[in-house]
């Protein structure tokens, strides 16, 4: 169950006395508002609002409220070590904070009220994962330059893994080219004894991604605009020599910087 507090609760009291085995009070007409102090309970008794009945007398009980109908509550007796009694009409009803609820979040206890244990971690940086619903556990940290990968087949759905380094896929060519949008981060190699083009279009390509190309033949290769993209280089757009590489870097929307070994 979830805790919910409020700190403009105001007291009130039981409008009829009520058994030690009654599962419902009702307060004075009215006040019933007043004593929740702006808090609502999710339906289904998944909340807790707690208060105490004959507050400071030898008489006091620890209730928790855990459903509301105006000035009627659903309650659940002899919480946080005290014992269900009678109580008579008049007595004081006010929202408190018990030993339960600084158990619950200083020491971890884990009780009916599904606190998570400090004991579930173990050691600096593990994290806690959803092992089901509701259900929460223990992933050990991993070791210096893992990352978190998500698997499946895992009984937390994740994992501490080593990353693989991606190697750089080739796109080889031997003629004029339009670059695509599968081209991202990839090494465009042309082949050609005689001269070729790369073309950079428009509306392909997003800020911040890039494409290598270099020249394997003995025919300049130039990088070219579909004449609405915009390029920017120095001192030109042409590999300069076979062997001679560039890359492309969308800076702007349909624009580009080209950097690398360049003629004009």
């Amino acid at each position: 169950m979830t805790r919910k507090y409020s700190s403009i609760s105001v007291e009130t009291t039981l409008a009829n006395g009520i058994s030690n085995s009654a599962t419902t009070m009702t307060v004075a007409t009215g006040t019933g508002s007043a004593l929740m102090g702006g808090v609502t309970l999710a339906p289904g008794n998944v909340d807790i609002f707690t208060v105490a009945l004959d507050v400071d007398t030898q008489n006091e009980e620890i209730v928790y409220i855990t459903q509301v109908n105006s000035d009627t509550f659903t309650i659940v007796r002899g919480q946080a070590g005290t014992s269900a009694i009678s109580h008579t009409g008049g007595a004081t009803v006010k929202h408190v904070l018990t030993s339960a609820d600084l158990n619950f979040y200083t020491a971890g206890v884990a009780t009916a009220d599904d606190a998570i244990p400090e004991s579930v971690v173990t050691a600096k940086a593990d994290l806690l994962v959803g092992a089901s619903s509701g259900v929460v556990d223990n992933l050990a940290v991993g070791t210096n330059g893992q990352v978190l990968t998500a698997d499946s087949t895992q009984t937390l759905g994740v994992k501490w893994a080593t990353p693989t380094p991606a190697d750089l896929t080739l796109n080889a060519k031997t003629a004029s080219y339009t670059l695509i949008a599968s081209d991202v981060n990839k090494l465009i190699t042309v082949t050609s004894a005689s001269a070729a083009t790369i073309t950079v279009p428009n509306g392909v390509f997003t800020v911040g991604q890039q494409i290598n190309v270099t020249s394997l033949g003995d025919g300049l290769v130039t990088i070219d605009s579909d004449g609405t993209t915009v390029l920017r280089a120095t001192p030109g757009t042409v590999l300069r020599t076979k062997y001679s590489s560039a890359t492309i870097i969308c800076i702007a929307t349909n624009t580009f910087l080209i950097v690398g070994d360049l003629a004009v």
